[in-house]
């Protein structure tokens, strides 16, 4: 797996797995995401470990996540993304997923997937949409796992 290293003023994006902040990315996911409430550090480790990650850093502390969980030939699946609230506004989201994106192990790949509730209109900037023929997806979703 390539890992990419860049810049943008004072701010780095990395996709080096020994830099990902595991407290910080966990206590965002456990107590400030709508998505992963609750969930066990250890199972924001393992997830970390079986992905590949994207973390954006200012003055090395992490201040951003995003991850990649994908065969890196067919299919990617976006999740767990990320600014610390007291960075938004700074144009980070769109520099995180534009470098996802031109990431050289996710070229080429049939279908990317993701699940937001309120940033449709980032990801519609990078070629998004919603579903076209939702009835021909399906999900086994157990919103309750972490309680």
């Amino acid at each position: 797996m390539e890992t990419i290293t860049v810049a943008k003023g004072e701010f780095i994006l990395s996709t080096e797995k020994a830099k990902m902040d595991l407290p910080i990315i966990h206590h965002y996911l456990a107590n400030q995401s709508y998505w992963a409430q609750n969930i066990p550090i250890e199972t924001v480790q393992l997830a970390i470990e079986n992905s590949l990650n994207f973390g954006i850093f200012h003055n090395n502390k992490q201040i951003g996540y995003a991850r990649i969980v994908s065969d890196f030939a067919t299919v990617a699946y976006l999740g767990d993304v990320f600014i610390l609230p007291t960075y938004r506004g700074l144009g980070l989201s769109k520099w995180m997923i534009e470098n996802i994106m031109l990431h050289p192990n996710l070229q080429g790949l049939r279908r990317w997937i993701l699940l937001t509730a309120d940033a449709h209109d980032l990801y519609k900037k990078f070629g998004w949409s919603c579903i076209a023929i939702p009835e021909r997806w399906m999900d086994k979703h157990n919103p309750n796992v972490y309680q």
